[in-house]
């Protein structure tokens, strides 16, 4: 058995067909055997008239999937490589496909779903939450952007709450999700067994209809009015001196947790969001998060970012530059330029689940 087929593994079960990443141990990291494993089973299923339905788990107690394998981005980065663009190059023609499939896409986003977790997960078709679910973007914190389609998705968030989110890496349980447009569902997670069992012999609306219930309420409904106060900024140094202005409490302590990003990843990101507002459908935004992406590995960000919180853990960052003031907007406008390798270009399709 290959590494890309013990670390996915694959089972039909009456209708369902199942995906489960299984790394546990790495808290099921995707790495790029993994993506291209996942794509080859959803060629085939999607040929199979006896599956009806695709499933993605993810292996262990912790949760779906932590992201994207990001020691091996930081010894790409190192060593002035190109195998993540490689890899995000296939990862984001993954999740177009996902977003496009013409079978209920089911995520089961249980417990951890960070990064590239999201990518697999909230593009699906139906995407279920627990009491356990903790899902965040949290790029900022290793001098990244948002990507997978992250910026597409947080910025048809209600509001400025996607971009709270994506400058601060918040990470936010089931109630938030539902408000935020990244899952549809919740079904508590002692359920999950008999949710998967009935989705062996069942259509989906009616499995459904027998395990979702009401979700437990978030906390940023009831911090709205200051998130979209502060965050209609146009500039991140505007978002931070609007935060501090509503004086001690949890406005002011998101400003600190801002300001500990990497300042370029904040501007990048605050610039990448705006713009996918007006690219229009997914295709698009991750066009735009490739040219980011294949940026970033050649900065001095992402290299030190991934450093100070997975490799050293000393989580000190030094930032380069350190400060939003001296990150100017032609530093910004590098990550939007055309790479070296050639652009990412994906077709647009109007598919529609059939159920």
């Amino acid at each position: 058995m290959t590494a890309a087929e013990e670390h996915v593994l694959l089972r039909t079960e009456g209708r369902a067909a199942h995906l489960t990443l299984n790394r546990p141990a790495a808290l099921n990291a995707l790495t790029h055997a993994m993506v291209r494993r996942i794509d080859e089973a959803l060629t085939a299923w999607e040929n199979d008239p006896a599956v009806e339905t695709v499933i993605i788990t993810g292996a262990g107690e912790r949760g779906l999937c932590a992201g994207g394998d990001i020691r091996s981005i930081y010894e790409d980065a190192r060593a002035g490589g190109t195998a993540s663009a490689g890899f995000w190059r296939d990862e984001y023609r993954l999740n177009a496909r996902i977003a496009r499939y013409p079978k209920p896409y089911i995520a089961v986003m249980d417990g951890i779903v960070m990064g590239g977790g999201v990518g697999v997960s909230a593009h699906g078709s139906v995407r279920i939450v627990t009491e356990r679910s903790r899902i965040a973007m949290p790029e900022t914190g290793i001098g990244f952007v948002p990507d997978v389609g992250g910026t597409y998705l947080l910025a048809l968030a209600p509001g400025e709450l996607g971009t709270h989110l994506a400058l601060t890496g918040a990470r936010i349980g089931a109630g938030d999700a539902l408000l935020c447009g990244l899952a549809d569902h919740f079904v508590p997670s002692g359920d999950l067994p008999r949710l998967l069992d009935d989705l062996a012999t069942r259509p989906v609306r009616d499995a459904l209809r027998r395990c979702v219930r009401p979700a437990p309420p978030g906390e940023l409904a009831g911090r709205r009015p200051w998130i979209d106060a502060c965050y209609g900024a146009d500039t991140v140094e505007e978002i931070v001196a609007r935060l501090r202005g509503h004086g001690p409490g949890v406005a002011d302590a998101t400003a600190d947790t801002l300001v500990a990003k990497s300042p370029t990843a904040s501007k990048v990101t605050l610039a990448a969001l705006r713009r996918a507002r007006r690219l229009g459908p997914l295709e698009r935004v991750l066009e735009q998060e490739y040219r980011i992406s294949t940026a970033a590995l050649a900065s001095h960000d992402l290299a030190e970012g991934i450093r100070a919180q997975v490799i050293d853990k000393d989580r000190s960052p030094r930032w380069a530059p350190a400060a939003l003031a001296e990150v100017t907007d032609t530093d910004v406008a590098r990550y939007f330029a055309p790479p070296a390798g050639g652009e990412l270009q994906l077709a647009t399709t109007t598919q529609e689940v059939p159920w």
